[in-house]
C-alpha cells in the first residue's frame, strides 16, 4: 500500500494546517468536502478509501485538512472562503508547487474555483465533483437554520442527519462509519461554523475567470447539492466539460465514486500525454512514459563511511529516510515521478528539464551547510525505453554516469539538459569534458546553480 507522509504548515493567519503526500507522478491537490480527517479518510472501512488510493497510484497526491477539521487546528470560531483559501495557499507554498491540478469535492469546490481564478498560471487542470458556486442558493433559509440548530444541539443526531442527506440508501454499517467519521473530523462547534461558511460562499462571479481545462462531475440524484448547481458551474466556466453520474446521491456507492475518480484521472492525464506520432493508429493511446524525459539520479555521499562515523545501521536508516523525504517532496513540487531506488539514491523522471533542475536545487537547498549529509545529483535528457514502469537505455545510463561524476553537494547536467532549460534563470558553469564509462566520446557537463 502507498503510505502517506503527514506534515504541517501555517497559513497566513497562523493556523496550523495538516497535509499529506502519497504516491508519485504529476502533482494533484485534493480539496476535500465539508469535514475531513487525513488518517480516517484512508481507513480500510471508509467508503472513499479505494478511490483515494487509486489516485495515489497515478499522481503525487496531496491532501489536507482545512482549518477546524482533522489534524489541523480546531476551535477557530468562524470560517470564511478567504480563510479556507488561505489553507490551500499555505499547502501549495509549503510544497513549493509551481504547476499542479486540483480535484475538489463538494464544499471544496468554491475554494478550488477561487484559487484557479486568482492563480491561473499555477493550475494545470481542474476537476469539480458534486459542488456549487452559490452557497446561499443551496437551501431555503428555514431549512438551513433547522439543520444548523440540530448540529449545534447534538452532534450525534446532526451527523446522522447529514449522513442521511449525503448518502441516502447507504447500508447501516456504511452510514455508521460515515457519521463517526464526521464526528472525529470536527467538533460540533466547528462543524456548525463550517456549515455556515458553506451557505455563505459565493464564487459565481469568478466562474468566467477560470481559464484552465475543467471537468465538472455531478450526480443527477444529488439531494444535498442538486444537479442544477453542477449545471450552473459547468455552464459558467468557459469550455468546461460536464459528466453526469447515476447513483444514490451526493456521495454515491464506492464503485460509482471509483469510476468517477478514474474519469477525473484520465482527464487530468490528458494534459501530460505527448501527442501520438505521425501516422499512429487512430485511437491508440501512447505510453505516458514515452517521449522526451529528463532523468535524475541522486546518491548519498559515502553513506557507508557516514554510518561507521555515526555508529550503526539505525543511523544509516535515518540518513536514507532524510534523503528519501527530501527527494520525494521535491518530486511532488515539480512534477517528477519516482522510478526506483538505487541503493543509496533514487532515480526519477520529469517531463520538463527546468522542472528537474528546480527539483535538484530544492534537494540541495534542503541539506545546504550540513557537511555530514551531502547528495550528488546527475541529470540527462532523451527518449528512454519504457517497460513495466521502469526506464532503460543510453539516456538512463548516461544520467547515472553523470551522477557518479558529481561532487558531494553538486548538480551536474548534460548539454541537452542545459539547452532545454536555457532562459529559465539558471546559471551553468561548464566542466572539463568527461570520459564516462560506456560512452566513446567525452561528454560535456555543466554544474548548475540558481540565478540571482
Amino acid at each position: 500500500m502507498t503510505e502517506q507522509q503527514i506534515r504541517f504548515c501555517k497559513n497566513a493567519d497562523g493556523v496550523r494546517i495538516a497535509y499529506s503526500t502519497m504516491g508519485s507522478g504529476p502533482p494533484l491537490v485534493l480539496v476535500s468536502g465539508w469535514v475531513s480527517h487525513l488518517e480516517d479518510d484512508i481507513a480500510p472501512d471508509f467508503f472513499a478509501r479505494d478511490g483515494i488510493m487509486a489516485l495515489a497510484q497515478q499522481f503525487a497526491l496531496i491532501r489536507y485538512d482545512k482549518g477546524g477539521t482533522g489534524l489541523s487546528d480546531r476551535n477557530l470560531g468562524h470560517y470564511t472562503l478567504d480563510s479556507r483559501l488561505a489553507d490551500l495557499e499555505a499547502v501549495v507554498s509549503s510544497l513549493k508547487l509551481k504547476k499542479f491540478s486540483l480535484l475538489a469535492i463538494s464544499e471544496g469546490g468554491p475554494i478550488a474555483i477561487a484559487y484557479a481564478a486568482r492563480h491561473p498560471k499555477q493550475v494545470d487542470r481542474l476537476v469539480l465533483w458534486g459542488t456549487y458556486a452559490r452557497g446561499p442558493s443551496l437551501s431555503k433559509p428555514e431549512m438551513r437554520e433547522a439543520l444548523l440548530s440540530v448540529v449545534r444541539a447534538s452532534w450525534g443526531v446532526g451527523s446522522d442527519m447529514m449522513t442521511n442527506l449525503f448518502m441516502p440508501g447507504a447500508s447501516v454499517e456504511e452510514a455508521r462509519t460515515f457519521a463517526l467519521h464526521q464526528r472525529r473530523g470536527a467538533t460540533k462547534e466547528d462543524a456548525a461554523a463550517l456549515l455556515e461558511a458553506v451557505y455563505e460562499s459565493d464564487v459565481s462571479d469568478l466562474l468566467a475567470r477560470v481559464s484552465c481545462p475543467t471537468l465538472v462531475i455531478h450526480s443527477r440524484s444529488d439531494k444535498a447539492i442538486s444537479y442544477r448547481h453542477g449545471l450552473e458551474v459547468a455552464s459558467g466556466i468557459p469550455g468546461a466539460r460536464l459528466v453526469s453520474l447515476e447513483g444514490r446521491g451526493h456521495l454515491p456507492e464506492p464503485e460509482v465514486m471509483g469510476d468517477s475518480f478514474r474519469q477525473a484521472a484520465d482527464f487530468i492525464l490528458e494534459g501530460t500525454r505527448p501527442p501520438p506520432p505521425s501516422g499512429a493508429s487512430a485511437g491508440k493511446r501512447p505510453d505516458a512514459a514515452q517521449g522526451l524525459l529528463t532523468i535524475m539520479f541522486t546518491d548519498l555521499r559515502d553513506s557507508t563511511a557516514l554510518t561507521q562515523r555515526l555508529g550503526d545501521a539505525r543511523a544509516q536508516q535515518e540518513l536514507v529516510h532524510r534523503h528519501n523525504e527530501a527527494v520525494r517532496e521535491a518530486l511532488t513540487a515539480h512534477g517528477g515521478r519516482e522510478v526506483k531506488h538505487t541503493g543509496d539514491g533514487i532515480m526519477a523522471s520529469f517531463g520538463s528539464g527546468s522542472g528537474a533542475i528546480d527539483a535538484a536545487l530544492d534537494i540541495q537547498d534542503t541539506f545546504g551547510g550540513d557537511d555530514a549529509f551531502q547528495v550528488r545529483i546527475g541529470l540527462n535528457a532523451g527518449e528512454p525505453v519504457a517497460e513495466d514502469g521502469d526506464l532503460f537505455g543510453a539516456t538512463v545510463q548516461l544520467a547515472a554516469r553523470v551522477c557518479s561524476r558529481a561532487e558531494p553537494g553538486e548538480i551536474l547536467v548534460t548539454n541537452v539538459v542545459r539547452e532545454l532549460s536555457m532562459g529559465k534563470g539558471f546559471l551553468f558553469s561548464e566542466q572539463m569534458p568527461a570520459a564516462l564509462k560506456g560512452f566513446e566520446e567525452p561528454v560535456r557537463l555543466f554544474a548548475v546553480h540558481r540565478g540571482q
